[in-house]
């Protein structure tokens, strides 16, 4: 028998297992465990996630949904003031691999192949290595050319780490190289094209 929880009571519930998950948490995984005794449906869930968000608008953490759930994150406008927190610094990845994952995040599913037309060298064995062991790209498929080569795409992964909910949100594109189609494969007309 489902037990009964009152607003306030599920508000904590809520914000205690999203706090204390090492991951973001999606609202089936809530209900599959610390929501599994109680007999809620889906909008009572989001309608209490969006009471939170509601909550925690204006302080230094923030409730965020991103591709794989909701979970709590410092604000961007204060990340310079926290890293002094930490004197070690994370890593930081060459110009070649960033223009790599930029390519597959706005081009993707993308070739090895098609990412060096584009950047015009060789994408190194370490820089693809680099961007799959973050699990922030994967394999999704092979295309149908000689030698079938794998056609890469982001992942889950890449959203959260980035804080995002889905590609849409990545920023638009202001700059372009030389190549008309830098990270845009489709045909550029003068209604879809970007002034540089």
């Amino acid at each position: 028998m489902a037990r009964r929880i009152n607003e306030q009571q599920l508000l904590q519930l809520l914000e205690a297992a999203i706090f204390a998950s090492e991951k973001p948490l999606s609202i089936a995984e809530l209900q599959d465990s610390v929501l599994q005794a109680f007999e809620l449906s889906k909008k009572r869930i989001q309608t209490a996630l969006s009471s939170l968000q509601q909550d925690y608008a204006g302080r230094g953490i923030q409730l965020t949904e991103t591709a794989s759930g909701y979970r709590f994150q410092t604000r961007a406008d204060l990340s310079d003031y926290l890293a002094l927190l930490w004197p070690e610094r994370s890593p930081r990845y060459s110009r070649a691999v960033l223009e790599t994952l930029a390519l597959i995040a706005y081009r993707q599913p993308i070739t090895r192949g098609e990412i060096e037309e584009v950047r015009g060298v060789t994408v190194s064995t370490q820089i693809m290595r680099t961007l799959l062991d973050r699990n922030w790209v994967k394999v999704v498929g092979h295309k149908e050319v000689p030698g079938r080569p794998g056609l890469y795409a982001t992942t889950a992964q890449f959203l959260d780490y980035f804080g995002l909910k889905d590609l849409s949100q990545l920023p638009a594109l202001t700059e372009f190289s030389d190549k008309p189609d830098f990270f845009n494969p489709v045909v550029m007309t003068e209604e879809n094209t970007i002034n540089e």
